[in-house]
């Protein structure tokens, strides 16, 4: 009988669950990621459903708890129209920010934490066209670098093309300015 009570405690906390086994999803900061399974762990005393990611690029495995996904950011990946926002998004014209480096990359970073495939983009773009201005210090390039990654991951998974591809039309897509 508490095998039959526990399935069905399982199955009502898993029935409110976001995000499903296999699903491809976005670890803000981190890359696109994919659920591997969703688990009952013992924390604190407690019993605590987690989702088990793996993201490829680091290749790492975190585990989330369920009630703490919005917290984090997480969020399923963009749809094809989303990405193609993205993309135009790149090519945009561009709005110079601060020159003070500093407050710039607390905005990028910002931007960046908050994990929208269209923010993602607006970094890619700004610190793109900086750095035809002026070299990027390290921070900043760093921050470029790792906002491409994340821009290119997911517009890839999203409309089912290889990263080179997609990387190749960004950039084609930036120089159009």
């Amino acid at each position: 009988m508490k095998s039959k009570q526990a399935k069905k405690t399982k199955k009502r906390s898993t029935s409110k669950l976001k995000y499903k086994v296999d699903q491809k999803i976005v670890y803000p900061l981190q890359g696109v990621g994919q659920v591997m399974a969703i688990e009952e762990k013992k924390f604190q005393g407690k019993k605590l459903l987690y989702y088990i990611i793996y993201l490829d690029v680091p290749d790492m495995t975190v585990m989330v708890p369920v009630d703490k996904v919005d917290e984090r950011g997480i969020r399923p990946i963009v749809d094809k129209r989303q990405a193609q926002k993205a993309l135009n998004v790149v090519a945009e014209d561009y709005q110079p920010i601060s020159a003070d480096w500093k407050m710039r990359y607390q905005m990028n970073l910002d931007l960046l934490k908050k994990g929208s495939v269209l923010d993602i983009a607006k970094v890619v773009r700004s610190l793109y066209n900086r750095s035809k201005i002026k070299e990027l210090p390290i921070l900043e390039r760093k921050l470029f670098d790792t906002a491409l990654k994340l821009l290119i991951d997911e517009i890839a998974y999203s409309m089912n093309k290889e990263k080179d591809e997609v990387e190749s039309m960004i950039y084609k897509k930036m120089e159009i300015v």
